[in-house]
């Protein structure tokens, strides 16, 4: 408890540096953009568009070694080909070692109300697969339930279109997309599975790196803004996973999927507040934990609250929210066959702490998280989190 005391007091001494974006478009849901839409939206003399964001975290378990990482920085470029056409894409290295393209893709603007996209691109299920930059959302961590479930930062190659229509306010997106990679040969005659029950279906992205496909993927979101600072979403995501030539005959050797999401988000006055909750259904589940001898939930269910309060004057260039979250998701919500459900997945998370804006496109943050599952003798560890946090 010591230690953690002194590590609180330590929080409100860092410092970081960084510039642009407005802490309103940070924190109210019906102003708020991502990157690509900043670098798309973005009323710029020059074609070239370029920014960043990054992460550096500490994260200190009870009773073991802490952990400091470099845990993430992107760099963002757009090109304006035309007063219609443009082009992003985010570049991202994790843990310093790693280098992923995060998103590439080219927007066309048909129509006023109608874009055209294709390339590698998000996703839109839930709020964090979207609105990931660190300025965005308290913790120093993201939700683990958009890292299990949905399985941040989620991102497909595929073609879609996307537009909103100001009369109704109402924002819509629809895309085909490649879907999660399943299995693979093992090179000894046999499967291996990409999925399981503790990390449910983050193993089978794709990410754009030499993806295969044999069955496309539908992906829908709706959002309404009609209501002074009130953001209502819904999600859906439906088909098939993918397998390679060399084990699609094998049963079970994809899986069908069925994901829906609600999530709303809220701003009045100091006050913020969030919500989400998913749902996912997997069919043949019991075929292929018996080809690939996993443990792969027949469903996948999981929801948060999140409530925030800005203690610093109104008015204050800087922000400082208090804010809790409760959190719960579970892995094997269902199972199917033989499969015995293990109550280790059933996990609760409750993280409170503060997030301290220093300046516009600068946070600082920490937090405690309270982690727990439903298992009786489950070994869990809670843990105390720091975090820098730049947007620019």
């Amino acid at each position: 408890m010591k230690k953690s005391l002194i590590l609180c007091a330590a929080l409100i001494s860092s410092l970081a540096f960084s510039q642009t974006q407005t802490d309103s478009i940070q924190l109210d849901p019906q102003k708020q953009i991502n990157a690509a839409q900043r670098l798309l939206s973005g009323n710029y003399a020059s074609a070239v568009t370029v920014g960043a964001y990054g992460e550096m975290l500490y994260n200190q378990p009870n009773g073991q070694n802490g952990e400091l990482d470099v845990q993430r920085l992107v760099l963002l470029f757009g090109y304006r080909f035309d007063d219609r056409t443009q082009f992003v894409t985010e570049v991202e290295f994790e843990h310093v070692e790693e280098v992923f393209v995060e998103q590439a893709f080219v927007n066309y603007n048909a129509a006023p109300n109608l874009n055209i996209r294709g390339g590698l691109m998000l996703v839109p299920m839930g709020i964090i697969n979207e609105f990931h930059e660190p300025t965005t959302f308290n913790g120093t961590e993201r939700p683990t339930l958009d890292n299990v479930i949905v399985p941040t930062t989620w991102r497909e190659l595929g073609v879609g279109v996307t537009g909103r229509f100001n009369s109704i306010s109402l924002g819509y997106q629809a895309y085909i997309f490649n879907g999660f990679k399943s299995t693979e040969a093992d090179g000894n005659g046999g499967v291996s599975g990409l999925l399981g029950g503790s990390s449910g279906l983050r193993g089978g992205r794709q990410k754009g790196i030499q993806s295969t496909i044999n069955t496309p993927n539908l992906s829908t979101k709706l959002d309404y803004y009609g209501i002074p600072g009130l953001r209502l979403g819904f999600s859906t995501y439906f088909g098939r996973t993918q397998a390679e030539d060399d084990v699609q005959e094998f049963d079970g050797a994809d899986i069908g999927l069925a994901m829906f999401g609600l999530d709303a988000r809220y701003a009045y006055q100091k006050f913020t507040a969030r919500g989400q909750f998913i749902h996912a259904s997997l069919s043949d589940t019991e075929e292929y934990n018996a080809l690939t001898n996993s443990n792969l939930g027949s469903a996948l269910q999981g929801w948060y609250l999140e409530g925030a309060y800005n203690v610093l004057p109104a008015g204050n260039r800087q922000k400082l929210f208090a804010f809790a979250r409760y959190e719960t998701y579970n892995t094997h919500a269902d199972v199917a066959g033989t499969l015995i459900e293990n109550k280790a997945y059933d996990r609760t998370d409750v993280t409170t702490g503060l997030t301290y804006h220093i300046a516009p496109g600068v946070v600082v943050k920490g937090d405690y998280q309270f982690r727990s599952n439903a298992e009786e003798d489950g070994d869990v560890t809670d843990r105390l989190n720091f975090g820098i946090g730049v947007w620019f």
